[in-house]
């Protein structure tokens, strides 16, 4: 099990994202660093959590506003050796290919972006390579929305599996920041969609346990913010060959 460390990010901030209502997040108060730069808390989960991935919810761009490109070229800077999985609301390849324009090869090349069902116009996007290098269509990230019971799908992604790519996450909204547990259901009723896919969980996970009981569940991944923040999952200790201890 993977575990992949969360930055939701809003007016250069990041915020405590609970049940992914938005318009009531607070800056984050964390038990792995103080105060809510970007940076910082970047940092400091990527080291709590020994990760080389690290995912990022641009909550303006989320919102209709514009993303936060300050923002991704100081994570960047400050973390070289992290790849970055960017939801920043991309309606379709054609936003994908206008930001990473704006912030300089390094950067870009280490972003592979999330097409998160909510926000997605057009299911070609998901099989459309971003640039020459990307053939066939590798970087592309999946998200399947879903909120009280409810696709947040307009484009359908969720009825079109043949176009999902390699990764995809499943998200269940009213679990994120809630512990409540992960919704393994929703897990599963993915999986039956798409034997074949490398999937990956988000919200709900209490501790070591939920992390357990979802890659037993077949989840490859699980993306996390609020048990790291709140203490509730010890450091993942890398150990002497490379590998990642017991708690990862």
């Amino acid at each position: 099990m993977q575990l992949i460390p969360v930055l939701d990010v809003m007016q250069g901030r990041v915020v405590r994202a609970v049940r992914g209502d938005r318009r009531s997040y607070q800056p984050i108060v964390s038990v792995l660093c103080a105060g809510s730069d970007p940076v910082t808390v970047a940092q400091a989960l990527c080291r709590h959590a020994a990760a080389s991935v690290l995912y990022i919810a641009d909550l303006d761009a989320l919102q209709g506003g514009a993303v936060q490109t300050d923002v991704l070229r100081a994570l960047g800077a400050a973390l070289p050796g992290v790849r970055f999985w960017l939801d920043a609301g991309f309606a379709d390849v054609g936003a994908v290919r206008a930001l990473l324009a704006q912030l300089g090869s390094e950067v870009a090349a280490r972003i592979d972006p999330v097409y998160a069902s909510e926000s997605l116009q057009d299911t070609q996007a998901l099989t459309e390579p971003i640039d020459a290098a990307d053939r066939p269509s590798q970087r592309a990230i999946l998200s399947l929305d879903r909120r009280d019971g409810q696709r947040l799908d307009p484009a359908g992604c969720w009825e079109q599996p043949a176009r999902w790519p390699a990764r995809v996450i499943v998200m269940t909204l009213e679990r994120v920041g809630a512990h409540t547990g992960p919704d393994l259901d929703t897990l599963a009723e993915v999986q039956r969609r798409a034997p074949a896919a490398r999937l990956i969980g988000a919200g709900g996970v209490r501790g070591a346990d939920d992390l357990r009981e979802a890659g037993r569940a077949g989840a490859v991944a699980w993306l996390v913010a609020s048990a790291l923040h709140d203490g509730r999952l010890p450091p993942v200790r890398v150990q002497g060959g490379g590998g990642r201890g017991p708690e990862a």
